[in-house]
């Protein structure tokens, strides 16, 4: 059943660009690696299906395609306070969705790669779209990305938007995230670390 439609607003949009911005301008490395360790435990399959251009187009595009999943989810968190949890299937039918859309569009390959995106899937996240499209506009301009890397990963973050407007929204729901259920206890940072070093956790895997 489908729940009451969720669009993220303009104001949590800024607010999410803000604090990457903040975080990249401190070089908090300590928040950023915080952030991706919850990424990694929250949305597995997100981290895999943005991880596979990694595979096939190289680390630069990897990284890009990572990290702009992560906007998404990002400012989809901030705005409903966790996320559910995409999985494969969320996102497998996500992405023969936004194929089937972008398809319809006539002349959609001669328009700019940030303009590269079906009005019926805009509709839907104005304001992630407006901002997404700017931020690769921005980062072509800049040479901070090349064209063939915007090219390649902008299909799959408005594949990771339509996965997630669909899993709030109810259409496809993803999994409800409950609390972390630890399979074994806990280690202490002065304990010995469990990976068999004989040094301290908080000064081997615990860094």
């Amino acid at each position: 059943m489908a729940n009451e439609k969720v669009v993220v607003s303009a104001e949590v949009v800024d607010a999410t660009i803000d604090a990457f911005t903040k975080l990249d301008e401190k070089g908090d490395k300590r928040s950023m690696n915080k952030m991706a360790r919850r990424l990694g435990r929250e949305q597995p399959a997100l981290l895999q299906y943005a991880a596979k251009c990694r595979e096939d187009h190289g680390d630069d595009v990897g990284e890009a395609a990572v990290f702009y999943g992560t906007l998404v989810w990002a400012m989809f968190d901030r705005h409903v306070g966790k996320c559910p949890r995409l999985t494969s299937d969320n996102l497998t039918a996500a992405e023969a969705i936004v194929n089937e859309s972008v398809e319809a569009v006539e002349d959609l390959a001669a328009k700019p790669i940030h303009e590269r995106s079906a009005p019926a899937l805009v509709e839907c996240q104005p304001h992630v779209y407006a901002k997404l499209s700017e931020l690769i506009a921005e980062d072509v301009a800049e040479d901070a990305m090349s064209e063939a890397t915007a090219t390649v990963i902008y299909p799959p973050t408005q594949v990771i938007v339509e996965a997630f407007d669909a899993a709030i929204e109810g259409r496809r729901p993803g999994e409800r995230l409950g609390p972390i259920v630890r399979e074994t206890p806990k280690v202490g940072r002065n304990e010995p670390c469990p990976c068999g070093s004989a040094k301290k956790y908080k000064k081997c895997c615990g860094a």
